[in-house]
């Protein structure tokens, strides 16, 4: 295909992705996916040297929906142009600087959701709209008027106008989605526009949207800066996301938007970038606009953490209790910085629900390094075919018994039930067995029969060493010892992790820990009747069963009795004593100087109950210790949000 019909292509297929994302708000692209084709658009346009009239290049935004009004914008409003490379927002910065002899610039949040204008006169609210195409926006003043958080009269009285973004929290899409399971909303992005642009006001504040605003597009008095726009909005009750930030310094700028994509996945609404503006509004109309840009505005556009991919086949993974997962292979996708072939789907419901085929294109979404989901279908295809579940395991052949939209492998002897069992056994936040991961367990259950947890006792160094092939063994002996000290050192145990272990259907790493303060022994636990287990908070009837179950079952007492024989002893839990368990299985980084221990010592004691202790801060990291001048470390754990603990409350947990 020679350039100008693959420009001509190009300008087709976009114009039918915008036309389904803006005026039918039902995207069939990813954003990433979105902006590769936007960017070989422009790259050919500017290499052919002309521009068609129809090129998504010309537009803001779209159409205006049949059945609202239009509505005119009295300024009009621009998108913003982005950059993804911070050497080049540098450039962006250090050139207005030198140009218009101005140092400061503000950071936002680049929220992703609607844009919204409002007008008010006289301090009430007498018109919303929607951005459109920059001039004509849809009349959704009805529809914006059901959100709890927008103000309807305000204490200035002089005219204004002002710009925000409509949104849908996490957690309340998560609520939408739990009530309505068989409608599920794609993205908290769509959600949002599909709320807002629903001719029935009622449909628009079951979604409970807020909107968050950020711009004053016109005001009859002087704002000479974005930070006195900012505090007047916060003061006219105006919902403003606290985030918001004024640098002198370019580079410290940057590192604030480096920490910024660090800590997004903590947030409880969806941001895809951060936005930078000059901070002196005086020099706007200076500065200047293009056909579609502001030059004193730019948004930094971070990597993806959504796509879309071709599902193109499913495989059924059994879990410790027989549970079947469907996991869809996708084709070889790069997100979040990482290549995805395989994503998760939760079950039979979940793929009727969500519509998905083999061969349909979907929404992928990778967040906080979890395994990657499927949020919906963006289209089918011509080949797309049906999934059609199992009848009999995949494993062991046994039929398969269905319980409500899930299926389960009913052989308690069922290979892939084991092994599962046994690596659940071993993890972190159970008896944290370093270096058993599930590749040993597997090779452990093939060799020698390893078929109850109990069994990873009986293992030694022999056995352990005989995985190895003789010219292996010299290699990894180092390995295998550190393997059997850390299979002895898990006999002692904290009662919460013991019972997590177990592994007793519906008794999470919380749960576990609730156990244990109410009960405080295992003999307690394992006593205990169904009334009881009912008194304690988040506990059901289902729960509250499987547990006395689990515990009426001779193989698991039997199972139970030989790890006591064979040395595992459970720590009794000390309801006074918050650090009993504080630290185990968590991953701790000290930073900064600390005056009773050096940081030899602090790193010692804390691998001594449990704790895992890091040298660099990540999103997996659980607590850091602060001592005198913490240094960066300090900072990067403040951006993602996590635990810091100054050297008398790390004493305290410790304990003596």
């Amino acid at each position: 295909m020679d350039k100008v019909a693959r420009y001509r292509e190009l300008v087709d297929i976009i114009n039918k992705h915008n036309y389904n994302y803006y005026t039918l708000d039902n995207p069939t692209i990813a954003d990433a996916d979105y902006d590769i084709l936007y960017d070989e658009l422009l790259s050919l346009e500017k290499e052919l040297g002309f521009v068609l009239p129809n090129s998504p290049t010309n537009k803001v935004g779209d159409t205006v929906l049949e059945g609202f009004k239009k509505h005119t914008h009295k300024v009009r409003l621009y998108s913003l142009d982005k950059v993804r490379d911070y050497d080049e927002l540098l450039d962006w910065m250090t050139k207005l600087q030198k140009e218009y002899n101005t140092k400061q610039f503000c950071l936002e949040y680049k929220f992703d959701g609607l844009r919204i204008t409002c007008t008010y006169k006289g301090g009430r609210l007498i018109n919303a709209a929607t951005r459109g195409n920059g001039v004509v926006g849809e009349d959704v003043t009805k529809q914006v008027m059901t959100v709890k958080t927008l103000p309807l009269v305000i204490p200035y009285k002089g005219e204004l106008i002002v710009q925000g973004e409509a949104m849908i929290s996490l957690s309340n899409l998560k609520k939408y989605n739990d009530k309505h399971p068989n409608e599920p909303l794609k993205n908290a992005r769509n959600a949002a526009a599909g709320a807002i642009r629903n001719l029935d006001p009622n449909e628009t504040a079951k979604r409970h949207l807020d909107i968050f605003f950020y711009d004053i597009a016109y005001i009859d008095k002087d704002i000479t800066t974005q930070e006195q726009a900012h505090k007047f909005l916060g003061e006219n009750g105006f919902c403003v996301y606290p985030f918001f930030k004024v640098f002198d310094d370019v580079n410290k700028l940057i590192e604030e938007v480096k920490l910024i994509d660090l800590s997004k996945d903590k947030l409880d609404i969806l941001i895809d970038g951060a936005v930078i503006k000059l901070n002196d509004i005086t020099l706007r109309s200076k500065v200047g606009y293009t056909a579609k840009f502001p030059k004193w505005a730019i948004a930094f556009k971070y990597e993806a953490q959504e796509k879309t991919a071709i599902v193109e086949n499913i495989v059924w993974q059994i879990g410790r209790t027989g549970k079947l997962t469907p996991i869809a292979e996708i084709y070889p996708t790069v997100l979040a910085g990482a290549v995805v072939r395989r994503v998760t789907l939760n079950n039979i419901g979940d793929i009727k629900r969500k519509d998905v085929k083999i061969g349909s294109s979907v929404f992928v979404r990778r967040s906080n390094e979890v395994i990657p989901e499927i949020l919906g279908v963006a289209e089918h295809n011509a080949n797309s075919v049906d999934i059609v579940p199992p009848t009999n395991c995949p494993c062991c052949g046994t039929t398969l018994v269905e319980d409500g939209a899930n299926l389960f492998c009913p052989n308690k002897n069922c290979k892939n039930r084991i092994i599962d069992s046994l690596t659940h056994f071993a993890s972190r936040n159970a008896m944290n067995i370093d270096g058993v991961s599930e590749k040993t367990i597997v090779a452990l259950h093939e060799k020698y029969g390893l078929n109850t947890v109990a069994d990873i006792y009986d293992i030694t160094y022999d056995d352990l060493l005989a995985l190895f092939q003789p010219k292996d063994q010299k290699k990894e002996a180092v390995r295998v010892k550190n393997i059997a000290t850390s299979i002895e050192n898990s006999k002692v145990v904290s009662l919460p992790n013991f019972i997590y272990a177990l592994g007793i259907n519906g008794v999470g790493d919380k749960t576990a820990k609730d156990l244990a303060k109410a009960y405080t022994t295992f003999d307690n636990l394992k006593n205990a009747s169904f009334e009881s287990l009912l008194q304690i908070d988040e506990i059901g009837d289902v729960i509250a069963q499987n547990i006395v179950d689990y515990f009426s079952n001779e193989n698991n007492i039997t199972m139970i009795d030989k790890m006591f024989r064979l040395g595992v002893r459970v720590q009794d839990y000390n309801s006074n004593a918050t650090y009993n368990d504080y630290f185990t299985g968590k991953t701790v980084v000290l930073t900064g100087g600390l005056n009773k221990y050096s940081r030899d010592e602090a790193t010692k004691v804390l691998e001594q109950v449990g704790a895992k202790v890091s040298s660099a801060v990540s999103k997996k990291t659980d607590y850091v210790v602060a001592g005198v001048d913490p240094g960066s470390k300090f900072d990067k754990a403040k951006a993602l949000g996590i635990t810091i603990l100054d050297e008398e409350t790390f004493i305290k947990y410790l304990g003596k």
